[in-house]
């Protein structure tokens, strides 16, 4: 029984010492242990990014607006007088310069009244120059000179109407052109032919490329500056603005462009989907690749930085000018690495470590 009681008071001692010993002697604290990882192992490592270098240059912009191309000029020719169409020397897609005849009309006496009329004017001159000789030797009034000019100027005016008329029947193109439309046929006439629509022309050179401005982008667009087409068939073409409208349209407060462009072969046809780049004035700006662009904790669109001591940064920036790959943006101060990869995986304030974007790809490690 005693040798119980003595056991029993020595397992108490030592629970006792146990406890007390946590406070009494030193012990291992997190910071300790830490430290002693540190010492004993490496720390973990950064996160990887891969940076480029930028510079701030000056960057000639080009507004680029989707537009479409136009003929310079088309007209409907039509009769001038009536009779009935004898000859039809065009049809569509015939090439015609300016003068060439297109159409024939059935003659109906015009050449029988040119013929009346320059007869009356023989005879007026002849009249005239006989009774000149009377009136200066005395024996006429001088009075019967007046009329006999004044009869001679009808006569005149009537066979210049007469000749009018004769060329009415041949209808001839206004200037070069093609013929895109034809809408009659040999052997048709009406009460009056005149007014009746025979072939439309269309004026292919130049060409045109009209383009609709808004009023925010109108002011860096001037008459004599060039432009660039693309036509939607891969082609392109280089001109220089001609028309600037000064008033908006109704519908859709835009102004109208025009660029003219050489086209004496006809290859630009009209009526096709074109798209203009017009140059503007420079502007400082930085170019950086479209896959940089983030979006900021705050919700605003620029990239992530990183500065010399490795701390990553976020500057804000406005588009300049939308490449296929690349983006010019200002907002960039000059000198600047920017963050190509990896710039989606870190914020600002954290700690990276940042190499050439040839080197690596971003990693965590």
């Amino acid at each position: 029984m005693k040798g119980s009681r003595i056991t029993a008071l020595g397992l108490v001692a030592a629970a006792g010492l146990w406890i007390a010993s946590g406070h009494l002697l030193p012990h291992e604290s997190a910071e300790s242990r830490a430290a002693i990882r540190t010492g004993n192992g490496e720390a973990k490592p950064l996160f990887r990014v891969a940076a480029i270098d930028t510079k701030v240059i000056p960057h000639g912009r080009k507004l680029t607006i989707p537009g479409r191309t136009e003929a310079d000029k088309r007209v409907t020719v039509t009769a001038r007088t009536g009779g009935v169409l004898t000859e039809l020397r065009v049809k569509r897609g015939t090439w015609v310069k300016a003068g060439d005849i297109i159409a024939v009309l059935s003659d109906d006496a015009r050449t029988a009244h040119l013929d009346q009329a320059r007869a009356l004017v023989t005879q007026r001159e002849t009249e005239l120059d006989a009774k000149r000789k009377l009136i200066a030797m005395g024996t006429m009034p001088k009075l019967d000179l007046v009329n006999l000019e004044t009869q001679l100027k009808v006569a005149e005016a009537t066979l210049a109407a007469a000749e009018a008329e004769r060329d009415r029947g041949v209808v001839r193109a206004p200037w070069p052109g093609v013929v895109n439309d034809v809408s009659v046929e040999v052997g048709q006439a009406a009460f009056s032919f005149a007014g009746r629509e025979i072939a439309q022309i269309v004026a292919l050179d130049p060409m045109l490329a009209v383009v609709e401005v808004t009023e925010r982008k109108l002011a860096g667009i001037k008459v004599g500056d060039r432009a660039e087409v693309r036509l939607v068939t891969g082609e392109s073409a280089s001109g220089r603005i001609r028309f600037v409208a000064k008033t908006a349209s109704q519908t859709t407060r835009t102004y109208r462009v025009e660029v003219e462009l050489a086209n004496p072969d006809g290859a630009i046809p009209d009526g096709i989907t074109a798209e203009v780049s017009v140059p503007m004035a420079k502007v400082p700006a930085t170019r950086v690749p479209r896959s940089a662009l983030t979006i900021s904790s705050n919700g605003d669109v620029g990239v992530r930085t990183v500065g010399e001591d490795g701390t990553v940064g976020f500057a804000r920036i406005d588009v300049i000018e939308d490449e296929q790959a690349y983006m010019w943006v200002a907002g960039i101060p000059d000198g600047t690495q920017v963050i190509v990869q990896g710039q989606d995986f870190v914020r600002e304030g954290q700690k990276v470590d940042a190499v050439a974007a040839s080197a690596v790809t971003a990693i965590a490690k």
